[in-house]
């Protein structure tokens, strides 16, 4: 996960001072590793950062709100976090809400008890959760305006931004333009925060004059919430410096929403309202740039978005129904169905360009077993001409063509697929044109296969194996029906250290299956070669 650096003895500059005599610059710190979607959200981070996590020591939100949706499965028991940081399910892990995130506080608490009483595995998430004191309150009221805003839309223009109506783009409206509320405020003097607030929803009815909202009642709540949270605040700028600073830690990012819903980057203006793209991670945590390490990015086989917006390679046909089935593609956070089409290279090269991915997770590989043939898109062109760049306005990308090679299917099962070579050829040579195309650096990849069987009273058949590049054979290793209940990849055995290897160069096969129910859950993962980091399941 993240690393400590070394002490360095060389200072800065300082006039006539000799070398001997200058402070010696300050170690590096512990590194974070981070954890981007590099598509349009949906791509699987949730389930990376999951399998990240069971390593972690501590794990991340830096920007969003809960408008994110992540799904984790533990123990055949299915968990949605929306705005809490989605490792907080390890139980040994401490999660951190970072200034960049904007907190709606009912939401907060209802998302966490949800998830208490579906099973064990968020027991103590008050004792495990930090909040920066920095980070801003989204109000009922902005909730409220989203959706005023969006109707707005509609009946001015004939179509909205798609939001998820969480208030999102409002209270990152009101940070922008002063008059947003933070933590600290509702924890200083609440008299004060009182009339802040009253100023604050004034300025919104006036705005919108349909707009209702019971100030007072409003404020009976939040004072409701300071003795509960308070608990959890901490100055997020020295929480952060002293975990980067102080014993060794692994600490984990995970990036809500993905690159092309970055406020910046994105597809402007059908994006989110915050930097979820490299650099929020720094602004959003309060920490340099020199303690990002491993940057991961999560890559879906096959192309999705929610909501409107424009789709260079979307399928609107019963390719894009295929997908949309196969994979299950319906949004967490709003229900919606997605809106599916081939792999984008042209978009992924982008999303590089501007987060630097050490290396690149491609998910859903599986869902592609069945196309005879398959397209990726290479290329676009517009007015017939091929552009080198992905382009930034809407009414442009919109008339964008692209141009697609074609590579066979596999058209066969790939769950039962124990290592790389034994993927059909096909679906060796789909994984190797993904790394050629999008400039990872070096010619061996790593293959993850997850086969996840529902939970049943006979417990589990477990086993690991890891097999290197070509030079390397098979080493495998196996349990025996481990006592049910098993949390998914902690259990006894994996705790006691299951395999403790390089992941680079290796292809690293997890399987669990159920003695007694046949229902099957798979997640499939293939890492590029981007990263060496010591890995331990």
């Amino acid at each position: 996960m993240s690393e400590s650096g070394s002490q360095e003895a060389a200072g800065a500059p300082n006039g006539s001072d000799s070398p001997a005599t200058r402070a010696p610059r300050p170690a590096v710190g512990n590194r974070v590793t981070v954890v981007l979607g590099a598509q349009w959200g949906d791509e699987g981070k949730g389930k990376v950062v999951d399998l990240l996590a069971q390593d972690a020591d501590m794990v991340c939100r830096c920007q969003g709100g809960n408008n994110a949706g992540h799904t984790v499965v533990v123990d055949s028991v299915e968990y949605d976090f929306h705005l809490l940081p989605s490792g907080i399910i390890n139980p040994k892990v401490t999660a951190f809400i970072g200034n960049g995130v904007v907190i709606h506080l009912p939401g907060l608490f209802e998302e966490a008890e949800k998830n208490e009483r579906k099973g064990k595995s968020l027991k103590g998430w008050e004792q495990r959760l930090i909040i920066s004191d920095r980070a801003h309150i989204v109000f009922d009221f902005h909730q409220a305006v989203d959706g005023v805003q969006e109707q707005q839309r509609q009946e001015q223009a004939g179509k909205n931004l798609g939001t998820t109506k969480k208030g999102i783009g409002p209270v990152y409206s009101a940070k922008a333009a002063r008059s947003g509320l933070r933590i600290c405020d509702l924890l200083a003097d609440f008299t004060q925060f009182s009339e802040r607030y009253k100023v604050l929803a004034q300025q919104y009815k006036s705005m919108y004059p349909t707009l209702e909202i019971d100030i007072e009642g409003e404020l009976v709540k939040l004072k409701d919430y300071v003795e509960r949270i308070k608990p959890m605040v901490r100055d997020g700028v020295h929480y952060m410096y002293e975990a980067l600073h102080g014993p060794p830690k692994k600490i984990l990012v995970e990036g809500a929403n993905a690159a092309l819903l970055d406020i910046d980057f994105g597809t402007y203006p059908f994006v989110t309202s915050s930097n979820c793209t490299v650099g929020g991670v720094c602004t959003g945590l309060g920490m340099p740039p020199q303690n990002v390490g491993e940057v991961y990015g999560v890559v879906k086989a096959y192309t999705t978005r929610v909501g409107i917006g424009a789709f260079p390679s979307e399928q609107s046909n019963e390719i894009g129904e295929l997908l949309q089935t196969r994979g299950k593609e319906v949004g967490v956070t709003t229900g919606r169905k997605r809106r599916c089409g081939w792999l984008d290279l042209v978009l992924i090269r982008y999303a590089h360009m501007i987060n630097g991915f050490t290396a690149l997770a491609l998910t859903k590989l599986d869902i592609l077993d069945v196309l005879p043939e398959i397209k990726v898109g290479v290329a676009y062109k517009v007015d017939n001409q091929t552009i080198p760049h992905f382009p930034a306005n809407q009414e442009v990308l919109q008339r964008v063509e692209v141009q697609y090679e074609t590579l066979p299917g596999w058209n066969s099962d790939t769950s039962a697929a124990r290592s790389f070579e034994e993927l059909p050829e096909n679906a060796q040579k789909y994984v190797r044109f993904v790394e050629e195309h999008v400039g990872v650096p070096g010619t061996i990849f790593n293959y993850l296969l997850f086969d996840l069987n529902c939970l049943g009273t006979g417990g589990w058949h477990a086993e690991v194996s890891t097999v290197a590049s070509q030079q390397e054979g098979l080493l495998s290793v196996s349990w025996d029906w481990l006592p049910a209940p098993t949390r998914l990849l902690t259990t006894s055995g994996i705790d006691n250290g299951w395999m403790d290897g390089w992941m680079f160069g290796h292809c690293i096969v997890l399987s669990m299956m159920c003695q007694s129910c046949l229902f099957s859950y798979r997640l499939s993962i293939y890492f590029f070669p981007m990263f060496q980091q010591q890995f331990k399941l």
